[in-house]
């Protein structure tokens, strides 16, 4: 009976101390990326979008998607220790677009505890002369 009532004890105070710990939490640097403009003769554009993971739990991207197939978002597939940084690459192709002001958006999904974030690209591409 004594080892029924400890075993029991043990086992509400291990999930209490493991509900204690803060989830893994996604904090980017910045959200949006302004690349000015670029001329159509070069309309391919990266920039990267750095984030930390500030919980107490490591940090897994599950998803990472564009608004469209002209913005393609590279990102870290290994889990990101608490404390830690990671990188999501955006790479634009504005090949066949027509020039003019653009801005697209990629939709971050985390095992975090705000699960999704939307990050935002925009710029300006002018005529080849």
């Amino acid at each position: 009976m004594k080892k029924t009532i400890l075993f029991t004890l043990m086992l509400v105070f291990g999930l209490g101390m493991m509900m204690a710990q803060k989830p893994a939490q996604i904090k980017f640097e910045k959200t949006t990326h302004k690349f000015g403009t670029f001329s159509e003769k070069n309309p391919v554009v990266s920039c990267t979008f750095t984030y930390t993971n500030i919980g107490e739990q490591p940090l897994v991207i599950n998803q990472a998607v564009a608004s469209c197939g002209c913005t393609v978002p590279e990102y870290t597939k290994t889990p990101v220790k608490p404390g830690e940084k990671g990188e999501i690459k955006v790479t634009y192709n504005g090949a066949g677009k027509f020039p003019g002001h653009f801005k697209k958006s990629i939709t971050v999904r985390t095992n975090g505890s705000v699960e999704m974030t939307r990050l935002y690209i925009e710029g300006d591409m002018t005529e080849a002369q």
